[in-house]
């Protein structure tokens, strides 16, 4: 017999929104009006919040932090096109989508502070705490598309995952588990061109990050990540498909980390200024303003105004975490871990409280013997 070409489904690459913010009217979604401004404004709110966080690391009052700016519109392209029922699998630099489902920031300042109280998910929320070790929180996700499905709740799983995960084994076994079983999941790929320091064509020789869906037999698709409405209309179709039993998707959206990999991380290492300028040019904050301005719903005004509200409610945030912070107790990081404390850690607490009775300065407020 000879051989047979087979045919292969294509995939697409999605763009709505130019750099100059004009738009294709064929493919624009119908977005209510508040909902862009409300958009904007959480995009603005995410993009001062990103900023006074770099600010709180370098003064020293909190951790290391990895930057979002330039994902946002990425971020909350997707998360737009997802129910308050439906489940959110985030990674660390999508914080713009807790936002967006109304996190309060002094729990995200929490979290880069060190204090377990910036991963307590608030009540009600179907969301996830924000997971480090790369790529491990895919099969969560997939796992929780399984039991939603199991228990017939008609939600779906959106779960995000960077470039560089997708080089990771485990992510691969999950996106073949979901294939597999055709759960309602979305993966969205968050593709910043930049794995810490190694650059996207090191890590595949695949053409698109989207093509490796074809080998799980489920679709992949390819939108602008600066392009807040062309991630909203891949993502909502990929939910709809989902939601309807056809099975996963993976959408990657196409960015670009405007800082940092984290506060720990030098990028002119690795990188040269002409391609972060290049990028810069085709960032999707401008993009997305001059879009809203074209339509009637932003102008200088109303922006200043966005601004300020933006700065007063970041300002407000960091007064609560730092009161929270104030009142927190050391000796809890013997606390919410086991269930039955290890018999070396018993040890440590002891130890622990000996040297709070013998030098009480050592204490926080709160601690005690």
């Amino acid at each position: 017999m000879p051989r047979q070409r087979l045919d292969l489904t294509p995939v697409e690459h999605l763009a709505i929104l130019d750099a100059e913010g004009c738009v294709d009217v064929a493919l624009e979604p119908a977005i209510p009006p508040d909902d862009l401004r409300r958009l904007y404004r959480t995009f603005l709110l995410a993009r001062r919040f990103d900023e006074r966080m770099l600010r709180l690391q370098r003064q020293g009052r909190i951790g290391t932090y990895l930057p979002a700016g330039g994902n946002e519109a990425a971020v909350l392209g997707s998360i737009y096109a997802l129910r308050p029922s439906d489940w959110l699998v985030p990674v660390w630099r999508e914080w713009p989508a807790c936002l967006w489902r109304g996190w309060p920031l002094e729990t995200l300042i929490l979290l880069y502070a060190g204090f377990t109280e910036g991963t307590q998910v608030p009540d009600g929320h179907r969301d996830l705490p924000v997971c480090v070790p790369m790529g491990t929180h895919v099969p969560h996700a997939v796992g929780v598309a399984y039991a939603a499905r199991y228990r017939r709740e008609g939600s779906v799983t959106l779960c995000y995952f960077g470039d560089g995960a997708s080089s990771e084994g485990v992510l691969q076994e999950a996106l073949n588990f979901a294939g597999a079983l055709g759960l309602p999941v979305v993966f969205v790929c968050i593709n910043n061109q930049w794995a810490i320091s190694v650059p996207r064509a090191r890590q595949t020789r695949a053409t698109t990050i989207a093509h490796k869906a074809i080998a799980y037999g489920f679709p992949g698709l390819q939108v602008d990540g600066n392009d807040l409405l062309a991630v909203y209309v891949g993502t909502r179709e990929a939910v709809e498909r989902a939601r309807s039993g056809g099975g996963p998707t993976l959408v990657e959206a196409v960015t670009y980390r405007l800082s940092a990999h984290s506060t720990a991380d030098d990028p002119t290492k690795y990188r040269s200024d002409a391609e972060v300028r290049a990028w810069e040019a085709k960032e999707p904050l401008p993009r997305f303003r001059r879009y809203l301005e074209a339509k009637g719903l932003v102008d200088e005004r109303v922006h200043a105004q966005l601004e300020a509200d933006a700065d007063d409610e970041v300002r407000a945030a960091v007064e609560r975490a730092e009161a929270r912070m104030g009142e927190g107790r050391l000796a809890d990081m013997f606390d919410h871990v086991y269930a039955e404390l290890p018999a070396e850690v018993q040890v440590q607490r002891a130890a622990w409280a000996r040297e709070v009775e013998e030098s009480p300065e050592a204490a926080q407020p709160g601690d005690s013997a």
